[in-house]
């Protein structure tokens, strides 16, 4: 806000995004449900930028008239900070709705981290993990059966003070709303049914890649398999509705003729979706642990994302089609240095993750990436250290941004 004139903040439903920006704004406008200020928006759509600034353009996808509108006060006022626009879903690709660029920040909102939710003690910074320093603090003391409710609940603001059963209650009417209204409400009718489906065919694969000829088969039941279009709609939708989060596949250039895989690794934006779309809770995941490792996997993805973000980071994940290697996040900055991250669910497992990073290592090109400034094991256990062979091993309860 001190550098643009407006600022648009989006994400899913329920991550706090009207909270968040009423604690900036001077007025308030729900575009969703403030009648009179649709009404003005179609008569006079000056008077809505005469009130004080900054001026909160509450779920202003519902009037995408707006997004123009805002982009011309920007360029009629001087002044920063002067406009939010906040929503939980993306309007149609409109040639009518021109670029914002330089003139609407774009601030991406996602659930809580647990740092933020207070389940990570925060004391291994991300941030200096990449500058090259050592890993040095502790972990946050959480058990196993916490962590794995915590995948259950989630980082939802409405969840912080919830137990696993009623957090389950809770993201099951959240997950029906999105069968019943939002998806529906996007565009041509959808059937509800399928989507549910859809959404626990996702949680089936989370942390993997997608197959979309399973998923087809999988949303058409007993019908059959439904239309490749219409999967791709149900999935767009989703993405629309920013829900799911895919990983894209990072494509550097190799020290050999190393076939990388191209499909992106499906999660959800918060690992309590899946779980929820499953009817799975922490006994559940307790008794299925391999299961319960590529949920964990989607909860520090998340984490990842969060503190990665003001860093300007991207996450990529990598394949070597012809060996099977993989390592499950890259993470990348925007001057070219770059990390290597395994997650792991038991500290059992570190070994393995160590060794899968130091050969992903060594296959790519140094020369034209350089050297990675980080290899790091991300557990749910205990113990933070620096290996002999330089891998950091740190608890997702004591990491931090």
């Amino acid at each position: 806000m001190t550098a643009m004139g407006a600022v648009l903040v989006d994400g899913p439903k329920a991550v706090g995004k009207t909270r968040t920006a009423e604690q900036f704004g001077r007025t308030i406008l729900r575009m969703d449900v403030d009648q009179a200020a649709r009404a003005a928006l179609e008569i006079a759509p000056e008077q809505l930028f005469m009130n004080p600034t900054p001026i909160v353009f509450d779920e202003w996808q519902e009037t995408p008239q707006l997004w123009n509108l805002v982009r011309r006060a920007v360029d009629d006022h001087d002044g920063k900070g002067l406009y939010v626009l906040t929503g939980s879903s993306q309007p149609r690709d409109d040639a009518q709705l021109h670029s914002g660029a330089g003139r609407i920040a774009r601030l991406q909102m996602r659930p809580m981290s647990l740092f933020e939710t207070g389940h990570s003690t925060g004391e291994v910074s991300l941030r200096r993990l990449l500058d090259g320093d050592a890993p040095i603090g502790s972990a946050s003391g959480l058990e196993l059966a916490d962590l794995l409710e915590q995948i259950v609940i989630g980082g939802w603001p409405d969840l912080l003070d919830a137990h696993g059963r009623e957090a389950s209650l809770w993201l099951r009417d959240y997950l029906r709303t999105v069968a019943e209204v939002d998806v529906p409400g996007l565009g041509p009718r959808r059937n509800p049914a399928n989507i549910e489906r859809l959404l626990a065919a996702l949680g089936r694969a989370t942390a993997t890649p997608l197959n979309l000829s399973s998923l087809a088969d999988d949303v058409g039941g007993s019908r059959g398999r439904i239309a490749s279009e219409t999967l791709t709609n149900y999935l767009d939708a989703l993405t629309r509705l920013m829900l799911i989060e895919p990983i894209e596949a990072w494509r550097p250039h190799m020290r050999s003729r190393t076939r990388l895989r191209a499909a992106p690794i499906h999660h959800f934006v918060d690992p309590s979706l899946g779980t929820a779309a499953l009817g799975i809770g922490t006994d559940d995941l307790r008794r299925d642990l391999n299961a319960a490792g590529l949920h964990f996997e989607s909860l520090v993805m998340r984490d990842l994302r969060v503190y990665g973000q003001p860093l300007g980071a991207t996450l990529s994940s990598w394949r070597d089609s012809q060996t099977g290697l993989e390592v499950d996040a890259v993470f990348e900055l925007p001057d070219g240095r770059w990390a290597g991250i395994e997650v792991k669910l038991g500290e059992s497992a570190v070994d393995a993750a160590a060794e899968s990073l130091l050969r992903m290592s060594a296959k790519i090109d140094q020369a034209r990436h350089g050297q990675p400034v980080a290899l790091i094991v991300l557990t749910g256990g205990r113990y933070v250290y620096k290996r002999p062979d330089g891998v950091c091993v740190v608890p997702i309860t004591a990491l931090g941004p």
